[in-house]
């Protein structure tokens, strides 16, 4: 029996689920992104946060939550780790007394991730932290494309006065140049502002802003494939905000919105990111102390692994479950046509 070139989470067989590293997907650890096609690494902060903190603790969850997922991707048949070598490479030592030093540490951080030729996942964490990552990326591609799945837009000019906080990164992403302009899609969007301006200013920025309303009993696989062609070849950023789910799906954040997606719509948006050139993404904002079963790092996990089955270079059985007429398969007409 051949052994596998690349790293392969550690199986439940060799080692009880309850055991093993505590490592994203007990994957092994090393300390630099050196030799990886993909890493996960953390950013374990809540000093951006407006409302309730505890997303510090949540890349350790997210890791722990992860021990269950196995390594080949029944929905879409992706196998990422027969294509991609990839490792755990720990969290960003960030300074909890000064989130401004924090946004240079992560900057800087990413940069040398980057040097690699890596593409990061990034477990979080508060929304802060994407405007810095964006900057490395920017740096290394040029202006990318952004898929932004959230409740809120994170475009406000300033919080309290301050213009660095997890409702802000995005308006500073495009104050630098960050973005391509016609190529960024918010989706989710939703709850209560003070203006129509808080979805607005996105749209006159040549954004296009996708309310949850808009999303509500519908697969939103037709809209990935309308983003696809739009976005192109372009070197694109995936970043999730786990609020963009309803709080009956994800209690565990800091500023829940009712009205919001479902687990499946979310499943949608990630898997309908393969085939485009994927530089990287982040799953932020979940908080540990609002969700004690643990459901919602459980869920943050697993759209992390589905990231990971969407990046380049990653092969696909299929674009979905069996079709009609395998062996096995639900006969046609049983849900309608597909």
């Amino acid at each position: 029996m051949s052994v596998s070139p690349f790293n392969q989470p550690l199986g439940g067989n060799a080692m009880p689920r309850t055991g093993g590293p505590a490592t994203m997907m007990r994957l092994p650890a090393q300390d630099s992104a050196a030799g990886l096609d993909a890493c996960f690494l953390g950013i374990p902060m809540d000093i951006g946060t407006s409302n309730r903190p505890g997303t510090r603790l949540g890349p350790r969850q997210i890791r722990d939550e992860s021990r269950m997922i196995r390594p080949y991707n029944m929905a879409t048949g992706a196998a990422p780790f027969e294509h991609l070598q990839v490792a755990d490479i720990g969290d960003v030592p960030i300074n909890l007394f000064d989130l401004k030093k924090s946004v240079d540490i992560i900057a800087d951080h990413y940069r040398e991730v980057l040097s690699h030729g890596v593409i990061p996942l990034t477990l979080g964490g508060d929304h802060t932290l994407t405007w810095p990552i964006l900057r490395a990326m920017a740096e290394r591609h040029g202006p990318v494309a952004l898929i932004h799945v959230d409740a809120h837009s994170d475009t406000n000019a300033e919080m309290f006065g301050e213009t660095v906080a997890h409702g802000c990164p995005f308006r500073r992403a495009w104050e630098e140049g960050l973005l391509q302009n016609d190529k960024v899609f918010q989706i989710g969007l939703r709850g209560t502002g003070y203006a129509a301006d808080d979805f607005d200013w996105g749209r006159r920025q040549g954004w296009t802003c996708i309310q949850a309303e808009e999303c509500w009993h519908r697969s939103l696989t037709p809209l990935m494939g309308w983003i696809r062609e739009r976005i192109g070849d372009a070197p694109v950023y995936l970043s999730y905000d786990i609020d963009s789910l309803d709080p009956a799906f994800a209690p565990g954040t800091g500023t829940v919105e009712v009205g919001g997606l479902t687990t499946q719509q979310g499943l949608e948006i990630i898997r309908g990111c393969a085939g485009l050139n994927l530089v990287g993404g982040d799953l932020v904002e979940v908080s540990p102390p609002y969700d004690p079963a643990g459901n919602t790092a459980v869920i943050a996990a697993n759209f992390l692994y589905e990231m990971l089955c969407a990046l380049p270079g990653v092969e696909r059985a299929r674009g979905g479950v069996a079709p009609h007429g395998a062996a096995g398969a639900i006969p046609p007409g049983i849900f309608g046509e597909r």
